[in-house]
Protein backbone atom coordinates (compact mmCIF):
# COMPACT_ATOMS: atom_id res chain seq x y z
CA UNK A 1 0.00 0.00 0.00
CA UNK A 2 1.37 3.34 -1.29
CA UNK A 3 2.54 6.12 1.54
CA UNK A 4 0.60 8.33 -0.36
CA UNK A 5 -2.76 7.12 0.56
CA UNK A 6 -2.96 10.62 2.34
CA UNK A 7 -4.55 13.52 2.28
CA UNK A 8 -2.17 16.63 2.03
CA UNK A 9 -2.29 18.37 5.11
CA UNK A 10 -1.07 15.32 7.00
CA UNK A 11 2.10 15.75 5.46
CA UNK A 12 2.55 19.39 5.31
CA UNK A 13 1.07 19.72 9.67
CA UNK A 14 4.11 16.77 9.47
CA UNK A 15 6.69 19.13 8.23
CA UNK A 16 5.50 21.74 10.36
CA UNK A 17 6.00 19.43 13.40
CA UNK A 18 9.19 18.40 12.89
CA UNK A 19 10.16 21.89 11.79
CA UNK A 20 9.32 22.68 15.28
CA UNK A 21 10.87 20.03 17.10
CA UNK A 22 7.01 18.39 17.91
CA UNK A 23 7.99 15.03 18.07
CA UNK A 24 6.37 13.75 21.92
CA UNK A 25 3.73 11.02 22.22
CA UNK A 26 0.49 12.38 20.91
CA UNK A 27 -2.84 10.05 21.13
CA UNK A 28 -5.34 9.84 18.56
CA UNK A 29 -8.98 8.65 18.66
CA UNK A 30 -10.63 7.45 15.66
CA UNK A 31 -14.25 7.08 16.62
CA UNK A 32 -18.01 6.66 15.41
CA UNK A 33 -19.75 9.82 16.55
CA UNK A 34 -23.14 8.34 16.15
CA UNK A 35 -25.14 5.54 13.99
CA UNK A 36 -27.05 5.81 11.17
CA UNK A 37 -30.61 6.71 11.50
CA UNK A 38 -32.37 3.19 13.05
CA UNK A 39 -29.47 1.34 13.42
CA UNK A 40 -28.46 0.49 16.86
CA UNK A 41 -25.32 -1.24 17.04
CA UNK A 42 -22.20 -1.32 14.30
CA UNK A 43 -19.81 -4.50 13.84
CA UNK A 44 -15.68 -3.24 14.14
CA UNK A 45 -13.73 -3.78 11.39
CA UNK A 46 -11.15 -2.29 8.81
CA UNK A 47 -8.37 -2.76 11.80
CA UNK A 48 -6.31 -5.58 10.20
CA UNK A 49 -5.76 -3.05 7.17
CA UNK A 50 -4.32 -0.42 9.70
CA UNK A 51 -2.05 -2.57 10.94
CA UNK A 52 -0.59 -3.71 7.98
CA UNK A 53 -0.42 -0.15 6.63
CA UNK A 54 1.85 0.83 9.28
CA UNK A 55 4.09 -2.00 9.66
CA UNK A 56 4.77 -1.51 5.73
CA UNK A 57 4.78 1.92 5.66
CA UNK A 58 7.60 3.28 3.84
CA UNK A 59 7.77 6.54 1.62
CA UNK A 60 9.30 5.05 -1.30
CA UNK A 61 11.85 6.92 -4.26
CA UNK A 62 9.26 7.65 -6.68
CA UNK A 63 6.69 8.63 -3.92
CA UNK A 64 9.62 11.26 -2.59
CA UNK A 65 10.13 12.13 -6.65
CA UNK A 66 6.73 13.14 -6.76
CA UNK A 67 6.57 15.06 -3.59
CA UNK A 68 9.57 16.96 -4.46
CA UNK A 69 7.31 18.87 -7.75
CA UNK A 70 4.70 20.02 -4.83
CA UNK A 71 5.73 23.84 -3.53
CA UNK A 72 5.21 22.72 0.05
CA UNK A 73 7.89 20.48 1.15
CA UNK A 74 11.03 21.09 1.51
CA UNK A 75 13.99 19.26 0.95
CA UNK A 76 14.78 18.55 4.60
CA UNK A 77 11.55 17.09 5.01
CA UNK A 78 12.16 15.06 1.40
CA UNK A 79 14.99 13.05 3.62
CA UNK A 80 13.09 12.71 6.68
CA UNK A 81 10.53 10.54 4.69
CA UNK A 82 12.95 8.66 3.28
CA UNK A 83 13.73 6.78 7.06
CA UNK A 84 10.08 7.65 7.70
CA UNK A 85 9.06 4.49 9.80
CA UNK A 86 5.82 4.09 12.33
CA UNK A 87 7.45 3.63 15.54
CA UNK A 88 3.97 4.04 17.50
CA UNK A 89 1.19 1.84 18.88
CA UNK A 90 -2.25 0.91 17.76
CA UNK A 91 -4.77 0.06 20.65
CA UNK A 92 -8.02 -0.96 18.81
CA UNK A 93 -11.72 -2.89 19.56
CA UNK A 94 -11.18 -6.14 18.18
CA UNK A 95 -12.65 -6.75 14.89
CA UNK A 96 -16.23 -8.70 15.33
CA UNK A 97 -16.81 -6.47 18.02
CA UNK A 98 -20.17 -5.07 18.97
CA UNK A 99 -19.46 -1.19 19.41
CA UNK A 100 -22.04 1.66 20.48
CA UNK A 101 -20.74 5.06 19.49
CA UNK A 102 -19.42 7.84 21.14
CA UNK A 103 -16.87 4.54 21.87
CA UNK A 104 -13.39 4.81 20.16
CA UNK A 105 -12.88 2.18 17.81
CA UNK A 106 -8.80 2.96 17.91
CA UNK A 107 -6.31 5.05 19.46
CA UNK A 108 -3.11 5.81 17.95
CA UNK A 109 0.12 6.02 20.35
CA UNK A 110 2.80 7.85 18.32
CA UNK A 111 4.99 10.48 18.24
CA UNK A 112 2.84 13.35 16.82
CA UNK A 113 3.99 12.98 12.87
CA UNK A 114 3.65 9.73 12.71
CA UNK A 115 0.01 9.34 14.13
CA UNK A 116 -0.42 12.42 11.98
CA UNK A 117 -0.03 11.01 8.76
CA UNK A 118 -1.97 8.03 9.08
CA UNK A 119 -4.64 9.58 9.89
CA UNK A 120 -6.16 9.69 6.01
CA UNK A 121 -5.83 5.77 5.66
CA UNK A 122 -6.75 4.78 9.10
CA UNK A 123 -10.02 6.67 8.73
CA UNK A 124 -11.27 5.36 5.36
CA UNK A 125 -10.48 2.01 5.71
CA UNK A 126 -12.22 1.77 9.75
CA UNK A 127 -15.18 3.53 8.64
CA UNK A 128 -15.88 1.73 5.77
CA UNK A 129 -14.88 -1.24 6.83
CA UNK A 130 -17.22 -1.32 9.70
CA UNK A 131 -19.85 0.93 8.42
CA UNK A 132 -20.62 -2.63 5.78
CA UNK A 133 -20.03 -5.26 8.39
CA UNK A 134 -22.55 -3.35 10.30
CA UNK A 135 -25.03 -3.09 7.36
CA UNK A 136 -24.51 -7.06 6.51
CA UNK A 137 -25.39 -7.85 10.32
CA UNK A 138 -28.61 -6.25 9.76
CA UNK A 139 -29.19 -8.56 6.76
CA UNK A 140 -28.46 -11.63 9.03
CA UNK A 141 -30.32 -10.85 11.57
CA UNK A 142 -33.45 -10.21 9.25
CA UNK A 143 -32.70 -13.73 7.20
CA UNK A 144 -33.05 -15.38 10.71
CA UNK A 145 -30.99 -18.66 9.81
CA UNK A 146 -31.34 -19.03 6.14
CA UNK A 147 -27.89 -18.13 4.60
CA UNK A 148 -27.25 -14.90 2.88
CA UNK A 149 -24.43 -14.63 0.52
CA UNK A 150 -23.05 -11.29 -1.36
CA UNK A 151 -23.14 -11.03 -4.61
CA UNK A 152 -22.57 -7.18 -4.88
CA UNK A 153 -18.97 -6.62 -6.60
CA UNK A 154 -19.74 -5.37 -9.73
CA UNK A 155 -21.79 -2.38 -8.22
CA UNK A 156 -19.14 -1.61 -5.08
CA UNK A 157 -17.37 1.65 -5.34
CA UNK A 158 -14.17 0.54 -6.81
CA UNK A 159 -12.14 -3.19 -6.31
CA UNK A 160 -10.68 -2.04 -2.82
CA UNK A 161 -14.44 -1.44 -2.06
CA UNK A 162 -15.35 -4.63 -3.51
CA UNK A 163 -12.64 -6.83 -1.59
CA UNK A 164 -13.13 -4.92 1.41
CA UNK A 165 -16.95 -4.96 1.44
CA UNK A 166 -16.53 -9.13 0.58
CA UNK A 167 -14.65 -9.31 4.02
CA UNK A 168 -16.46 -7.33 6.00
CA UNK A 169 -19.76 -9.14 5.07
CA UNK A 170 -17.94 -12.28 5.87
CA UNK A 171 -17.05 -11.04 9.08
CA UNK A 172 -20.74 -10.48 9.70
CA UNK A 173 -22.12 -13.82 8.81
CA UNK A 174 -22.60 -13.41 4.96
CA UNK A 175 -22.08 -16.87 4.18
CA UNK A 176 -19.82 -16.28 1.16
CA UNK A 177 -18.75 -14.15 -1.94
CA UNK A 178 -19.02 -14.25 -5.37
CA UNK A 179 -15.61 -12.33 -6.15
CA UNK A 180 -12.42 -15.10 -6.46
CA UNK A 181 -10.38 -11.93 -5.47
CA UNK A 182 -11.65 -11.94 -2.12
CA UNK A 183 -11.45 -15.94 -1.78
CA UNK A 184 -8.30 -16.07 -2.85
CA UNK A 185 -6.76 -13.02 -0.77
CA UNK A 186 -8.80 -13.73 2.46
CA UNK A 187 -9.95 -17.93 2.30
CA UNK A 188 -13.84 -16.99 2.05
CA UNK A 189 -15.80 -19.35 0.30
CA UNK A 190 -17.27 -18.55 -2.94
CA UNK A 191 -20.58 -19.15 -4.82
CA UNK A 192 -21.90 -18.22 -8.16
CA UNK A 193 -24.66 -19.16 -10.79
CA UNK A 194 -25.43 -18.40 -13.93
CA UNK A 195 -25.98 -15.05 -15.76
CA UNK A 196 -28.61 -13.81 -18.30
CA UNK A 197 -26.46 -13.64 -20.71
CA UNK A 198 -25.58 -17.33 -20.46
CA UNK A 199 -29.25 -18.26 -21.04
CA UNK A 200 -29.59 -15.70 -24.11
CA UNK A 201 -26.56 -16.89 -25.89
CA UNK A 202 -28.12 -20.08 -26.58
CA UNK A 203 -30.79 -20.52 -28.97
CA UNK A 204 -33.13 -21.25 -26.47
CA UNK A 205 -33.72 -21.42 -22.24
CA UNK A 206 -33.85 -25.43 -22.46
CA UNK A 207 -30.25 -25.70 -24.13
CA UNK A 208 -28.70 -23.38 -21.95
CA UNK A 209 -30.15 -25.20 -19.02
CA UNK A 210 -29.34 -28.62 -20.70
CA UNK A 211 -25.58 -27.31 -21.31
CA UNK A 212 -24.81 -25.99 -18.11
CA UNK A 213 -26.60 -29.15 -16.07
CA UNK A 214 -24.11 -31.23 -18.51
CA UNK A 215 -20.67 -28.95 -17.33
CA UNK A 216 -21.89 -28.68 -13.87
CA UNK A 217 -23.74 -31.26 -12.33
CA UNK A 218 -25.97 -30.24 -9.29
CA UNK A 219 -26.20 -27.04 -10.59
CA UNK A 220 -28.35 -23.97 -10.13
CA UNK A 221 -30.07 -22.39 -13.15
CA UNK A 222 -31.43 -18.64 -13.51
CA UNK A 223 -34.95 -19.54 -14.31
CA UNK A 224 -36.51 -15.57 -14.96
CA UNK A 225 -34.64 -14.66 -18.24
CA UNK A 226 -37.52 -14.81 -20.19
CA UNK A 227 -40.56 -15.88 -18.13
CA UNK A 228 -40.27 -17.26 -14.39
CA UNK A 229 -42.70 -19.99 -14.52
CA UNK A 230 -41.86 -21.44 -18.00
CA UNK A 231 -38.35 -21.62 -16.64
CA UNK A 232 -39.04 -23.47 -14.02
CA UNK A 233 -41.11 -25.60 -16.05
CA UNK A 234 -37.83 -26.71 -17.98
CA UNK A 235 -35.82 -27.11 -14.64
CA UNK A 236 -38.73 -29.64 -14.15
CA UNK A 237 -38.07 -31.07 -17.87
CA UNK A 238 -34.67 -31.43 -17.13
CA UNK A 239 -34.85 -33.24 -13.88
CA UNK A 240 -36.83 -35.81 -15.12
CA UNK A 241 -34.67 -36.73 -17.86
CA UNK A 242 -31.56 -36.51 -16.15
CA UNK A 243 -32.36 -37.22 -12.17
CA UNK A 244 -32.86 -35.14 -9.47
CA UNK A 245 -29.52 -34.48 -9.05
CA UNK A 246 -29.23 -32.35 -12.42
CA UNK A 247 -30.38 -29.41 -10.47
CA UNK A 248 -29.57 -28.21 -6.67
CA UNK A 249 -31.42 -24.88 -7.11
CA UNK A 250 -32.97 -21.76 -8.88
CA UNK A 251 -32.61 -18.98 -8.58
CA UNK A 252 -35.17 -15.80 -9.49
CA UNK A 253 -33.72 -12.44 -9.83
CA UNK A 254 -36.82 -10.35 -10.45
CA UNK A 255 -40.55 -10.12 -9.73
CA UNK A 256 -42.50 -10.55 -6.45
CA UNK A 257 -40.03 -12.69 -4.64
CA UNK A 258 -42.48 -13.78 -2.13
CA UNK A 259 -45.35 -15.06 -4.81
CA UNK A 260 -42.54 -16.05 -7.11
CA UNK A 261 -40.82 -18.75 -4.57
CA UNK A 262 -44.06 -19.64 -3.32
CA UNK A 263 -45.17 -20.88 -7.24
CA UNK A 264 -41.85 -21.80 -7.43
CA UNK A 265 -41.81 -24.41 -4.47
CA UNK A 266 -45.16 -25.88 -5.90
CA UNK A 267 -44.06 -26.44 -8.99
CA UNK A 268 -40.69 -27.91 -7.65
CA UNK A 269 -42.64 -29.90 -4.82
CA UNK A 270 -45.33 -31.36 -7.61
CA UNK A 271 -42.14 -32.80 -9.43
CA UNK A 272 -40.59 -34.42 -6.58
CA UNK A 273 -37.69 -31.93 -6.27
CA UNK A 274 -38.25 -30.84 -2.45
CA UNK A 275 -34.57 -30.63 -2.13
CA UNK A 276 -33.70 -28.10 -4.72
CA UNK A 277 -33.61 -24.81 -3.14
CA UNK A 278 -34.83 -21.65 -4.23
CA UNK A 279 -32.51 -18.20 -4.38
CA UNK A 280 -33.73 -14.97 -4.49
CA UNK A 281 -31.56 -11.95 -5.80
CA UNK A 282 -31.93 -8.39 -6.74
CA UNK A 283 -32.23 -4.93 -4.72
CA UNK A 284 -32.30 -6.89 -1.76
CA UNK A 285 -32.18 -5.06 1.47
CA UNK A 286 -31.94 -6.14 4.93
CA UNK A 287 -35.87 -4.56 5.45
CA UNK A 288 -36.92 -6.63 2.04
CA UNK A 289 -35.40 -9.72 3.62
CA UNK A 290 -36.97 -9.31 7.03
CA UNK A 291 -40.33 -8.64 5.21
CA UNK A 292 -39.89 -12.35 3.01
CA UNK A 293 -38.89 -14.32 6.31
CA UNK A 294 -42.07 -12.81 8.05
CA UNK A 295 -44.29 -13.34 5.35
CA UNK A 296 -42.97 -16.75 5.05
CA UNK A 297 -41.90 -17.02 1.78
CA UNK A 298 -39.97 -20.51 1.04
CA UNK A 299 -36.90 -18.92 -0.24
CA UNK A 300 -33.69 -20.63 1.16
CA UNK A 301 -30.69 -18.38 0.20
CA UNK A 302 -30.89 -14.64 -0.18
CA UNK A 303 -28.07 -13.31 -2.44
CA UNK A 304 -27.49 -9.92 -1.58
CA UNK A 305 -25.00 -7.18 -3.42
CA UNK A 306 -25.47 -3.33 -4.11
CA UNK A 307 -27.19 -2.61 -1.17
CA UNK A 308 -25.11 -3.69 1.78
CA UNK A 309 -21.92 -3.02 -0.61
CA UNK A 310 -22.79 0.31 -0.95
CA UNK A 311 -24.71 0.89 2.38
CA UNK A 312 -27.28 2.34 -0.24
CA UNK A 313 -29.67 3.94 2.83
CA UNK A 314 -26.25 4.67 4.85
CA UNK A 315 -23.83 5.55 2.61
CA UNK A 316 -21.11 6.56 5.06
CA UNK A 317 -19.94 6.46 8.90
CA UNK A 318 -19.83 9.88 10.88
CA UNK A 319 -16.40 8.86 11.96
CA UNK A 320 -13.49 11.31 12.99
CA UNK A 321 -9.84 10.89 14.01
CA UNK A 322 -9.05 13.63 16.86
CA UNK A 323 -6.09 14.52 18.96
CA UNK A 324 -6.58 13.77 22.59
CA UNK A 325 -3.28 14.30 24.36
CA UNK A 326 -0.09 15.24 23.53
CA UNK A 327 2.81 15.19 25.28
CA UNK A 328 0.72 13.87 28.65
CA UNK A 329 -1.45 16.96 28.42
CA UNK A 330 -5.36 16.51 27.25
CA UNK A 331 -6.17 17.97 23.99
CA UNK A 332 -10.21 18.49 22.39
CA UNK A 333 -11.97 19.94 19.71
CA UNK A 334 -15.36 22.01 21.07
CA UNK A 335 -16.86 23.06 18.04
CA UNK A 336 -20.79 22.99 18.16
CA UNK A 337 -21.52 19.26 16.60
CA UNK A 338 -18.07 18.16 16.02
CA UNK A 339 -16.82 18.37 20.02
CA UNK A 340 -14.17 15.58 21.24
CA UNK A 341 -13.76 14.35 24.73
CA UNK A 342 -10.12 15.19 26.15
CA UNK A 343 -7.71 12.54 26.84
CA UNK A 344 -6.34 9.28 26.25
CA UNK A 345 -9.37 6.45 27.25
CA UNK A 346 -10.59 3.03 28.74
CA UNK A 347 -13.42 0.85 26.71
CA UNK A 348 -15.14 -0.82 29.52
CA UNK A 349 -17.89 -3.02 28.90
CA UNK A 350 -20.02 -5.18 31.56
CA UNK A 351 -22.01 -8.17 30.42
CA UNK A 352 -24.45 -9.64 32.09
CA UNK A 353 -24.85 -13.72 31.49
CA UNK A 354 -23.11 -12.44 28.48
CA UNK A 355 -25.28 -9.80 27.59
CA UNK A 356 -23.56 -6.13 27.24
CA UNK A 357 -25.38 -4.06 29.17
CA UNK A 358 -23.61 -0.98 29.68
CA UNK A 359 -19.89 0.59 28.49
CA UNK A 360 -18.56 2.88 30.01
CA UNK A 361 -15.61 5.51 28.66
CA UNK A 362 -12.98 6.61 31.40
CA UNK A 363 -9.14 7.77 31.99
CA UNK A 364 -6.81 5.33 30.64
CA UNK A 365 -5.49 3.78 33.79
CA UNK A 366 -8.46 4.18 35.39
CA UNK A 367 -9.84 1.54 38.21
CA UNK A 368 -12.00 -1.16 36.25
CA UNK A 369 -15.51 -1.84 37.89
CA UNK A 370 -15.28 -6.06 39.10
CA UNK A 371 -16.08 -8.17 36.16
CA UNK A 372 -15.40 -5.62 33.18
CA UNK A 373 -13.70 -6.53 30.13
CA UNK A 374 -11.57 -3.86 28.48
CA UNK A 375 -12.22 -3.51 24.87
CA UNK A 376 -9.69 -1.02 23.89
CA UNK A 377 -6.34 -3.44 23.44
CA UNK A 378 -2.80 -3.09 21.75
CA UNK A 379 -2.66 -4.72 18.56
CA UNK A 380 -0.17 -5.77 16.42
CA UNK A 381 -0.98 -8.75 14.38
CA UNK A 382 -4.62 -9.31 12.14
CA UNK A 383 -6.18 -12.51 14.00
CA UNK A 384 -7.75 -15.24 11.59
CA UNK A 385 -10.75 -14.88 9.84
CA UNK A 386 -12.81 -17.24 11.28
CA UNK A 387 -11.66 -15.88 14.70
CA UNK A 388 -12.75 -12.71 14.01
CA UNK A 389 -16.13 -14.28 11.99
CA UNK A 390 -16.93 -16.36 15.25
CA UNK A 391 -16.46 -13.48 17.38
CA UNK A 392 -19.22 -11.46 15.70
CA UNK A 393 -21.63 -14.13 15.55
CA UNK A 394 -21.42 -14.34 19.31
CA UNK A 395 -21.41 -10.69 19.98
CA UNK A 396 -24.70 -10.67 17.23
CA UNK A 397 -26.26 -13.13 19.16
CA UNK A 398 -25.56 -11.62 22.62
CA UNK A 399 -27.35 -8.42 21.58
CA UNK A 400 -30.32 -7.67 23.51
CA UNK A 401 -33.22 -7.98 21.26
CA UNK A 402 -34.57 -4.43 20.91
CA UNK A 403 -30.95 -3.64 19.56
CA UNK A 404 -31.42 -6.55 16.92
CA UNK A 405 -34.22 -4.77 15.79
CA UNK A 406 -33.83 -2.95 12.12
CA UNK A 407 -35.42 -0.03 13.97
CA UNK A 408 -33.99 2.15 16.53
CA UNK A 409 -34.88 0.95 19.88
CA UNK A 410 -37.00 2.72 22.25
CA UNK A 411 -33.84 2.96 24.79
CA UNK A 412 -30.11 3.41 23.21
CA UNK A 413 -27.66 0.87 24.28
CA UNK A 414 -26.02 2.80 27.31
CA UNK A 415 -22.65 4.23 27.02
CA UNK A 416 -21.72 6.25 30.58
CA UNK A 417 -18.50 9.09 29.93
CA UNK A 418 -16.70 9.04 33.35
CA UNK A 419 -17.41 12.96 34.66
CA UNK A 420 -13.44 13.65 34.77
CA UNK A 421 -13.43 13.44 30.74
CA UNK A 422 -16.02 16.60 29.91
CA UNK A 423 -13.38 19.26 31.44
CA UNK A 424 -11.34 21.32 29.44
CA UNK A 425 -8.58 20.07 27.66
CA UNK A 426 -4.92 21.56 28.73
Amino acid sequence: MSALLTDLYELTMAQSYYARGMEREAVFELTARRLPPGWNFLICAGVERVLEHVRELRFSEEDLAYLATLPQFEPWFIKRLRRFRFTGEIWAVAEGTAVFPPAPLLQVVAPLPEAQIIETFALNQVSFATLIASKAARAVIAAEGRPVVEFGGRRAHGTDALLQAARATYIAGFAATSSLEAGKRYGIPVTGTMGHSYVMAHDDEAAAFAAFAEQYPGATLLVDTYDTEQGLARVVELARERGAGAVSAVRIDSGDFDAESRRARELLDAAGLDDVRIIVSGGLTEERIAELVAAGAPIDVFAAGTSIVTSRAAPSLDTAYKLVEYDGQDRAKFSAGKASLPGRKALLRLRENGMPVEDRLVRYGADMPDGAESLLQARTMAEPLEAIRARAAREIAALPEPLRALTAADEPYRVRIADDLSGEAG
